[in-house]
């Protein structure tokens, strides 16, 4: 994404306890006595990188970011596969982020949200909808089942050779079945090798099925071995679990987010998560707005980052 605002340093940071032996990162920049926001980042495993700093304007924006359990500077981190991933659950990042907000003194605070961060955003707001003032979420997902199929199997007819190969990364039985499911089996092998080569594929798969705006250059971030395994180990965990949500919950309950101003930002190049869903909820939540973007992918393109800026910058006097 372009940089919009000056980059920006934290003016407070810490870990902070939620339980299970789990420290979460974060940070707080900005303005201490501005407008409070909350950044929810992608993957699962993607962590907060700097760059989501500069979409706020730092004289009218309080931001937090934080690293979700198990990645980014959250500790343990799910790179060793010795570390047990079984409290790491959108529930529990669900409570992660009250706690956070409890933590930080803060009433309401907008939420921003991408890709996996827009589904965390509307789990999070449909809970506890009198803590978040306005969301904005882009490159919009619901972690439906349907959703997963889409994005593991059905998109090999758009990549068939690339997906071919994904497919191939897994034991000739397991072919047909769910490939969440099996990936996260070779990512927990005792062979390191096997583990490595599972997070290889799975890691070039991503980096193939939003690889739909002209120019699109590899993330470098799949370069460091740590990065690879901590987000196909997450992704998949949270894949083959169909996201710990019931399937269409954040499409069927989007009228708890009734009062809640939203703005929805999508590509219509976006084939990892094609615009109906963020059409449908759209459709379902009456007090959000919805802008297609003609030359974005999923989560890049022209356009994108400049969106969202104004998005921000349109909440920014809002209390």
């Amino acid at each position: 994404m372009a940089q919009r605002y000056p980059p920006v340093e934290p003016y407070a940071h810490g870990k902070l306890e939620v339980g299970d032996g789990q420290l979460v990162y974060w940070e707080t920049c900005g303005n201490p006595d501005g407008k409070p926001a909350v950044v929810l980042h992608g993957g699962p495993g993607s962590g907060c990188t700097p760059g989501w700093r500069t979409l706020f304007d730092p004289a009218r924006y309080r931001v937090t970011l934080f690293d979700q359990r198990g990645c980014g500077r959250s500790t343990p981190h799910a790179a060793d596969a010795g570390v047990d991933l079984s409290t790491n659950t959108t529930a529990h990042l669900i409570a992660d982020v009250e706690l956070l907000r409890a933590h930080l003194g803060v009433q309401r605070w907008l939420v921003l949200g991408a890709s996996w961060g827009s589904a965390l955003g509307l789990a999070y707001a449909q809970r506890h909808p009198g803590r978040v003032s306005e969301l904005v979420l882009f490159s919009v997902t619901a972690g439906t089942r349907r959703e997963i199929e889409w994005m593991t199997r059905e998109m090999g007819r758009v990549f068939p050779a690339e997906w071919a190969r994904f497919r191939d990364g897994v034991p000739p039985a397991e072919r047909d079945g769910d490939l969440a499911d099996a990936y996260a089996r070779l990512l927990a092998d005792a062979d390191p090798a096997v583990r490595d080569e599972a997070a290889r594929r799975w890691c070039a798969w991503e980096d193939t099925h939003v690889a739909t705006v002209p120019g699109h250059r590899p993330d470098p971030r799949y370069d460091d071995p740590a990065f690879r395994m901590v987000f196909a180990r997450l992704v998949t965990h949270y894949w083959r679990h169909g996201c710990f949500l019931p399937e269409g919950q954040l499409l069927r309950e989007a009228g708890r987010l009734a009062g809640i101003p939203g703005v929805l930002l999508h590509g219509c190049l976006d084939v990892s998560s094609p615009p109906e869903t963020a059409w449908r909820l759209a459709r379902a939540w009456p007090d959000a707005r919805l802008e297609l973007l003609d030359a974005v992918g999923h989560g890049a393109g022209t356009g994108m980052s400049e969106r969202v800026v104004a998005a921000l910058d349109g909440f920014a006097a809002r209390r």
